[in-house]
């Protein structure tokens, strides 16, 4: 490690130990989850690092951090909310864990309902539904418009409506958290 990277080093760690507490607070004060809150501020350091040389701060570091800081843990917030709205979309009553060739039998559905979609409509939506992509990563990473993201969601979304498969939806929630 050469003199110039120990020295951003020793800087980037200082700063994490005087003003995480601080933005601890900052983020808790608006996702109301401490452990949410230590995962926004962990995120503006290594953001922040990431970008640290790019970065032009006009005002002090710590108002540069606290504002980065609240709109981190405002984005958290609308993450959450839109996950909750899918769920809650889903209106699972009566639900029982499926058996276990149940669930390899729905897969295969899923699976070959995914297969009829058109292939970028189909990348999109496994990218934000199996990946975790926010739209804005799918679309940086695949060169469109976040319109064009959220269009080809939502039509993916009304054609596996109109196939009937609310089941087979839950079934893919539930499949993808063993993905």
């Amino acid at each position: 490690m050469s003199l110039f990277q120990k020295k951003n080093s020793h800087e980037m760690e200082s700063l994490f130990k005087e003003y995480f507490p601080l933005l601890c607070l900052v983020s808790f004060g608006i996702v109301k989850d401490k452990d949410v809150a230590k995962d926004v501020v962990q995120d503006f350091f290594i953001s922040y690092w990431q970008r640290r040389e790019s970065v032009s701060i006009t005002v002090s570091f710590r108002a540069y951090a606290i504002r980065a800081v609240k709109n981190l843990s405002l984005k958290s917030l609308e993450k959450a909310k839109k996950q909750k709205l899918i769920l809650a979309d889903l209106q699972v009553e009566n639900y029982e864990d499926p058996k276990f060739g149940e669930t390899v039998n729905e897969k295969g559905n899923v699976l070959a309902l995914l297969d009829q979609l058109p292939e970028s409509r189909r990348q999109i939506f496994i990218s934000a539904i199996l990946n975790g992509q926010s739209y804005a990563e799918i679309a940086k990473n695949q060169g469109i418009s976040i319109n064009t993201v959220k269009t080809q969601m939502k039509r993916a979304y009304a054609f596996l409506r109109q196939e009937g498969v609310q089941k087979v939806l839950h079934s893919l929630i539930w499949f993808s958290c063993f993905l």
